[in-house]
């Protein structure tokens, strides 16, 4: 279990899971739905097991890049620890639990489950397609809080398909940031990305135009609902943990990169969680 904990890292479901929650409790603090503890069960159980197909079937199929790109060379697969065969056969064991997990939620989230799947799925596609694979990967995040409202309430809403823009932009641009320090190989070897498209100095500018709309899709939602203070706080935060990771990335000091990536985004979703539950409880 602990290989395969560290094929999918899982400790980076800290990206999303903060908006899924914040999703769920939006769902329930709106509407006339009351907290339930197996609703709330069954959507953390469809976000750990999305993400661990998505990942799982990620490192399957990068498996020969992998095992020549320098910086990737110790991932599970390409140094033995775990089989092809093994992390095909997780990710098809989590793609079964999803959608299993999803036929006891409601109608509706059963029927989007093959498409949910297939958008997190056709990610690891895209770096062999286009350029905009940041994009794709934002997306299938950003499916969390839309999901989580899904789960309770069975019906879209424009809030959190806002917040679902939100998680779109804001991964879209630290991906974009974590891609560079692979812009060398991926232009060697014929694999698309925004910076081996367009070099490190403009994918950065991407990477902030990106993450401007992220801080504005945030804020669009207390134009729909009451929010108080704690929001505009986590609000602030959360921005400034955007600004943050570009003032330690430079195209010619790509030393913190994992910094910005992993600690500074991890720690921008929780804070804005927590808020965003301060508030509504406050309220």
């Amino acid at each position: 279990m602990k290989k395969y904990l560290s094929l999918v890292l899982f400790a980076h479901s800290i990206f999303a899971l903060p908006f899924a929650i914040i999703g769920f409790f939006l769902a329930i603090h709106t509407t006339n739905h009351v907290f339930d503890w197996k609703l709330l069960i069954l959507m953390l159980v469809c976000m750990v097991t999305a993400r661990n197909a998505a990942m799982a079937f990620n490192r399957y199929l990068d498996r020969d890049i992998d095992a020549i790109n320098p910086r990737t060379t110790m991932r599970d697969i390409p140094a033995g620890r775990i089989t092809a065969k093994g992390a095909l056969l997780f990710t098809i064991f989590n793609c079964f639990v999803f959608v299993v997990a999803t036929y006891f939620i409601n109608s509706l989230c059963f029927m989007l489950s093959p498409i949910a799947l297939f958008v997190v799925l056709f990610y690891s596609y895209t770096k062999r397609i286009t350029a905009l694979c940041h994009l794709v990967l934002g997306l299938g995040l950003g499916l969390a809080p839309i999901g989580a409202y899904l789960v309770v309430t069975g019906q879209f809403h424009i809030v959190p398909i806002w917040y679902g823009l939100a998680v779109l932009c804001w991964v879209s641009g630290f991906d974009i940031i974590y891609a560079l320090q692979d812009e060398e190989f991926d232009r060697e070897n014929g694999l698309n990305s925004i910076p081996a498209w367009l070099g490190a100095k403009g994918a950065l500018r991407v990477s902030e135009v990106l993450h401007v709309l992220s801080f504005i899709f945030v804020l669009l939602p207390a134009f729909y609902m009451h929010v108080g203070w704690f929001y505009y706080i986590g609000v602030l935060f959360y921005a400034s943990l955007l600004i943050y990771q570009h003032r330690i990335v430079s195209p010619k000091d790509l030393s913190r990169v994992d910094r910005a990536f992993m600690t500074t985004n991890g720690v921008a979703s929780v804070i804005f969680a927590v808020f965003y539950l301060l508030d509504i409880i406050t309220q």
